[in-house]
């Protein structure tokens, strides 16, 4: 089967854009030739992958189906032309990339003007949420994760350490005390992120011990970062916080550290990832390097 190339990259805009005649137009396509591509393609593979109606155009089942193989046959063309030295200093297209809101707030947003400023063809179609979405089901080009890379279908660079700390408002510490030890933790209001198991704790030289919550005083579960932190500051208890979203409310006091010697002994690790059958085009490339360029090779968090 011979696909044409125009008309997948016709397709994959117009599935994103829901408009035939507006992705033509940004492929500089006459009306009249989006709609003739378009419907070769479709004969060339057997189905109709978009319903049109003089209203609306939306995404067949099929046309879902074929969505993120069509995605990677551009991607892979690009590639090639990239190791031939072809195409390396320009991308365009649309790159789908997902990371954790709280994160992207801090980091990311602020940088992304300078980004588009150098790849002005570029677009750029963010999912910010601490929810993890499937890369492969949601078509996602690159996703950051702050998890262990566990899943073996998907590869991935290191953007930075993800240290853990436990912290605490001062007027939290004022009315119920500042633990000493680990085992004083038992006795304090801890919040708890997503469930009430066990944290692993650790020092440098080598102690171990735990940040459990439901062993202790725990009223609070959260599953949103950002909420989490507020909640701190706003002095609901204790909580275990990544570092980069803390470190400015350290500097400036409003929160404290608490048992500065231990910190999370689970190996947190910025993950930039992406699907291992794909290969690594040049959107995705550059926006890889960009991110650990601005962000990875001195992060601004550490201590």
């Amino acid at each position: 089967m011979s696909v044409d190339t125009d008309g997948l990259r016709l397709f994959i805009l117009a599935a994103e854009l829901l408009n035939i005649s507006a992705a033509g137009r940004r492929l500089a396509m006459a009306p009249a030739v989006s709609s003739a591509k378009l419907a070769k393609l479709e004969h060339s593979v057997g189905a109709e992958l978009l319903h049109r109606t003089t209203r609306k155009v939306s995404l067949s089942v099929e046309g879902a189906d074929f969505l993120p193989f069509a995605r990677e046959m551009i991607a892979q063309e690009e590639a090639a032309f990239a190791a031939l030295g072809k195409g390396s200093a320009h991308v365009s297209g649309t790159l789908r990339f997902t990371a954790p809101s709280t994160f992207a707030q801090l980091y990311i947003a602020p940088i992304l003007p300078n980004f588009l400023d150098r790849h002005p063809d570029l677009t750029l179609d963010l999912r910010l949420s601490d929810v993890q979405f499937d890369l492969i089901e949601g078509s996602y080009d690159l996703a950051l994760r702050n998890a262990p890379l566990l899943d073996t279908s998907l590869k991935g660079r290191k953007l930075a350490d993800d240290k853990r700390i436990l912290c605490a408002a001062p007027a939290y510490l004022d009315a119920h005390g500042t633990p000493e030890t680990p085992s004083d933790l038992t006795g304090h209001k801890l919040i708890a992120f997503q469930h009430l198991g066990p944290r692993p704790l650790k020092t440098a030289q080598g102690a171990v011990a735990a940040f459990d919550p439901g062993a202790a005083k725990s009223q609070l579960i959260m599953d949103d970062g950002l909420s989490q932190k507020r909640a701190t500051l706003a002095g609901a208890g204790i909580s275990l916080n990544a570092l980069w979203s803390i470190q400015e409310e350290l500097a400036s006091g409003q929160l404290k550290r608490v048992l500065p010697e231990y910190e999370g002994a689970e190996d947190n690790v910025l993950w930039l990832i992406y699907p291992k059958s794909n290969v690594l085009s040049p959107k995705v490339r550059v926006f890889i390097d960009f991110l650990i360029t601005e962000i990875g090779k001195s992060p601004r968090w550490e201590l």
